[in-house]
């Protein structure tokens, strides 16, 4: 057996240096970003470009103020309304690696169409709800220590003592997580649910600059760190050979997409650019969830 210790010993060194190109992968993309970062914020020929916008955005309130109000169309939420639009255009995020994102983006587009989606119906077609959704849940039942841990690292005692609860009375009472009694008690309301990216974005730490990763979708340099983080305390992780952690990973996938399917269609069909809107939905999106 002496021989299959060996084998086993150098598989296990292989995984070692993955691990360590990876690492050194993300590093050498943090200092990337860093070097963005530090870049001026607008060139020279931004300023022309600046003030027509800027002298459009005055002729535009000029304009609006010509209109006589209405005083059954007046609502004061509006007004909050746009503010918060503004606030989530103002996200501004690098993107100097747009011709990879863009081939990603594109890569992943087809990969939904001509697999994902397909394989998602038929699994919608033969699953009944019940298991769907019983499978949903024993899924996030299984990845509570993520929530857990990061809602502890952002010090938010109350939404990680509702995770344990909930962990808690959902794998007994909820025969392993497949059910989730712990609905029915409103203390008990799942919370948002938190990750590393989120916690390095509560800490004050920036985007860095926009990814597209194959398969796993869109990203930042931040939250890629953030989910390199969130694998080890992903119980599936550790299920042995690697294979089968691979095949559990994309059975949650397909189960999840069984829910979601004409999302991301509707997304693409009113967008100008899908690219573009995509990469401002995530963006929104997480900045909405750090805040939160």
């Amino acid at each position: 057996m002496k021989w299959f210790d060996g084998v086993r010993k150098g598989f296990d060194n292989m995984r070692k240096r993955q691990w360590t190109y990876l690492l050194l992968f993300f590093l050498f993309l943090f200092f990337l970003s860093t070097g963005c970062a530090h870049r001026r914020a607008a060139s020279s020929q931004a300023v022309p470009e600046n003030m027509e916008r800027d002298q459009n955005r005055q002729i535009t309130t000029a304009e609006a103020e010509q209109i006589p109000s209405d005083p059954d169309m007046e609502d004061n939420d509006d007004e909050g309304f746009f503010e918060d639009e503004f606030e989530e255009e103002a996200i501004k995020v690098a993107d100097p690696l747009s011709p990879w994102n863009r081939a990603m983006f594109h890569f992943n587009d087809k990969l939904y169409f001509w697999a994902l989606k397909p394989l998602a119906r038929g699994y919608k077609a033969i699953t009944p709800d019940f298991i769907r959704t019983g499978v949903k849940n024993f899924f996030r039942n299984i990845t509570t220590p993520i929530r857990l841990v990061n809602c502890i690292l952002q010090a938010k005692g109350n939404a990680a003592a509702v995770e344990f609860s909930r962990f808690v009375v959902n794998t007994t009472i909820g025969v392993l997580g497949f059910g989730s009694p712990a609905d029915k008690y409103p203390k008990l309301a799942s919370p948002d649910a938190e990750d590393l990216g989120q916690t390095f974005g509560n800490y004050g730490l920036g985007n860095g600059f926009y990814l597209v990763w194959p398969i796993l979708g869109p990203s930042t340099l931040r939250d890629s760190i953030g989910r390199a983080g969130d694998f080890f305390l992903d119980p599936v992780s550790y299920v042995s050979p690697a294979e089968a952690s691979m095949g559990i990973r994309a059975f949650d996938t397909v189960n999840n997409t069984s829910f979601r399917i004409g999302d991301y269609e509707s997304l693409k069909k009113s967008a100008i650019d899908p690219y573009t809107a995509l990469r401002d939905v995530y963006l929104q999106v997480r900045q909405k969830k750090i805040k939160e």
